[in-house]
């Protein structure tokens, strides 16, 4: 069989505990230590990503506040938010000196 193009090794050292753990847990849900390791890697890398794309966006967010003062207070947010799924939702609060 020809090694896959789209996957490449990797070796990592785990501590005996992790392992005996990881391992317990993979007899439990019938399925292999290593499929849950890659599961656990990818969902680290997709919840990581997501947490620095947010903070990005809110340097960013800050950048553009200290170079116009435009804003939403607050209070304005919450009383918008508030009507979030209801029959009265209203429209986001325009931005403002």
């Amino acid at each position: 069989m020809a090694a896959s193009t789209t996957t490449s090794p990797m070796s990592i050292r785990l501590d005996v505990n992790v392992r005996k753990r990881l391992n317990g847990i993979a007899t439990v849900q019938k399925r292999s230590s290593h499929a849950l390791a890659l599961e656990a890697i990818e969902q680290y890398i997709t919840q990581t990503e997501a947490v620095l794309k947010w903070n990005q966006e809110a340097v960013l967010a800050w950048k553009d506040y200290q170079a116009t003062g435009l804003h939403a207070t607050h209070d304005e947010l919450d009383d918008w938010l508030a009507t979030w799924g209801t029959p009265d939702e209203r429209p986001m609060p325009s931005s403002h000196n």
